[in-house]
């Protein structure tokens, strides 16, 4: 018997053991089979010994007798480190890894007892991870699963990159990590002896060197991930403008703002004039972007200073009234 059809055997095998009684249809949709296959598993599964039964009729499924369980759910090294995306599905799906992550839960449930599976079942009818922003989907990243394969195996790779100007560069990397972002995957890299960070769907190709490299000592990723955070906010937030908001405006700056506007919230406090405005120092864009990021509030928001910052925002809405006068 090949491994491929002994794994499909475990899971129709653990199917029944986790969902009590399934149709041929049922099975063969979940393992994306034929039925005709299905019917052969399961004369494989009982010329075994497994006391698989099946109710006759329209309305007929297979079920396990007597309460038979397997102990045989041990887990694959793919299953054990895909079950670190367990909670991503579309993740582990982009990685090349969505098949070996069902297999890995079928797994796990089966282990369970039925309290904790029926507990575990419910808990997934009720809460959902869904990753990408409303206004775009997972980045389309065709080499992510290479990415992925040589931050894993911590091989050396040559890439062809597409910088944020169009120009393309080939850079010798040694992949560390990967980080998906609002639906965006990033791979953190070692290039010329310091870590960099490069965006997936920028790169073109890739080459496996036929070299593995040691990895930083010391190096965490989730900890590089949070500095190199942090500096990107304030590269793309670098002046800032003292401005006046509404109670309105306030619950509007994590909205347009995201972390760096909560965060000057925070840093701000939540003092307020007689009239329910309060004062903060808001980061913003440099150049031309700052004026759209503002006049994004309406009259929520009055801008104090600078000077020119003020003129600019004043001109604006002067030309807005203009319009609709």
């Amino acid at each position: 018997m090949d491994v491929v059809r002994a794994s499909r055997l475990l899971s129709v095998l653990l199917l029944l053991q986790n969902r009590g009684r399934m149709t041929a249809k049922e099975l063969a949709d979940e393992l994306d089979v034929s039925v005709r296959t299905i019917y052969r598993d399961v004369e494989a599964l009982s010329a075994a010994g497994v006391p698989v039964y099946a109710d006759r009729g329209r309305t007929g499924a297979y079920r396990l007798l007597g309460g038979y369980r397997t102990r045989l759910t041990g887990l694959s090294e793919e299953e054990a480190q895909a079950l670190a995306l367990a909670g991503l599905p579309s993740a582990a799906s982009e990685l090349g890894l969505g098949t070996v992550l069902a297999a890995a839960q079928l797994k796990l449930h089966a282990a369970l007892p039925a309290e904790l599976r029926r507990r575990a079942n419910e808990l997934a009818e009720r809460f959902h991870v869904d990753v990408p922003g409303w206004h775009r989907g997972i980045d389309h990243a065709p080499v992510l699963a290479e990415v992925a394969d040589a931050v894993w195996h911590a091989r050396r790779v040559r890439v062809r990159y597409r910088r944020w100007d169009g120009s393309a560069i080939d850079r010798d990397l040694d992949p560390l990590g990967l980080v998906l972002k609002a639906g965006v995957w990033y791979l953190a890299a070692r290039c010329d002896g310091s870590v960099r960070t490069y965006r997936v769907s920028r790169v073109d190709s890739l080459t496996d060197l036929g070299d593995t490299f040691e990895r930083p000592p010391g190096f965490a990723l989730a900890e590089y991930w949070r500095s190199w955070s942090e500096g990107f906010e304030r590269r793309l937030y670098p002046d800032t403008a003292l401005v006046r908001l509404s109670p309105l405006g306030r619950d509007l700056v994590p909205v347009f703002l995201g972390s760096v506007g909560a965060r000057a919230l925070r840093d701000t406090g939540t003092r307020a004039d007689s009239d329910g405005w309060s004062t903060v120092e808001l980061p913003v864009e440099s150049g031309a972007p700052a004026l759209g990021q503002l006049l994004r509030f309406g009259a929520e928001l009055e801008v104090l200073s600078p000077p020119e910052l003020r003129r600019r925002v004043s001109e604006a809405v002067a030309r807005l009234r203009g319009l609709y006068s």
